[in-house]
């Protein structure tokens, strides 16, 4: 299975590289940090991670401090980082390679997945939201994404039709996206309403509750859970069921 998704991977990224530049670094629709190239190329498990939370989640330093250290805990568990944002208007993946500060200071806007195109075009930066986070990790060919929160349906959501597009985004590309639920600030019962019509298969992890963000409990019950001890099993179990549908697997940040 490893040499299979290795092929599949390397399928990927020739359809988004040009051969390395003169400073050994790799140019084409999509720049990959070395690191994420070679994961990719070989098989090893990559991890996708957004960018919004560093330029529009936390003050610095705190943001880029946070950012670093999530990168640090997917690599003490056997895989590899790739934080996604758009510099210069050229998707960036394994940003931090390229920009050591990316989103510490400057207030890059934050990309929905229909905005991408207008950054890149206009060679301007930007931060991934969840949405623009999965398109960019499906175009490339990995297949796990965690983030804190997915964005969902705000309140009154029937008349305003205020509904994150992270939602159609779930119903649409095949990324298995780990998360802590949404805010609960949120419609929750709408939101999973929203998930199933899209065709979402959502998850909850050590929990047969959907967490809220900030919270173990929100009140609304999810439909599978898994309850597994060993994260291996686990992982396997989440590639089987993200092959052929996309999936959210909910857990509180303590579970997780």
């Amino acid at each position: 299975m490893a040499s299979s998704s290795a092929l599949s991977r390397l399928s990927n990224l020739h359809n988004h590289l040009r051969p390395l530049d003169s400073n050994n670094q790799i140019e084409g629709l999509v720049k990959f940090s070395p690191e994420v190239y070679q994961a990719l190329s070989s098989g090893r498990a990559v991890v996708a991670l957004e960018s919004t939370i560093i330029s529009h989640g936390m003050p610095y330093p705190q943001n880029l401090d946070t950012a670093k250290q999530v990168e640090e805990i997917v690599r003490k568990n056997g895989a590899v980082p790739a934080t996604i944002a758009i510099l210069d208007g050229v998707p960036c993946v394994g940003v931090f390679y390229f920009s050591v500060s990316f989103g510490g200071c400057a207030r890059d806007l934050a990309l929905s997945a229909c905005l991408c195109s207008f950054q890149v075009a206009g060679r301007r930066n930007g931060a991934t939201t969840v949405s623009a986070t999965m398109f960019f990790a499906s175009m490339v060919g990995i297949p796990v994404f965690v983030t804190g929160g997915i964005g969902g349906v705000h309140r009154h959501g029937e008349e305003t039709m205020d509904v994150s597009s992270d939602l159609t985004e779930l119903g649409k590309t095949p990324v298995a996206v780990i998360s802590a639920g949404v805010k609960s600030i949120l419609d929750i019962p709408k939101t999973l309403e929203y998930l199933e019509t899209q065709g979402v298969c959502v998850v909850g992890y050590k929990t047969d509750e959907f967490p809220a963000f900030f919270t173990d409990t929100s009140g609304c019950k999810v439909k599978t859970s898994y309850n597994l001890s060993f994260s291996t099993s686990f992982a396997a179990s989440m590639y089987k069921e993200c092959l052929f549908q996309c999936l959210v697997i909910a857990g509180s940040c303590s579970m997780i």
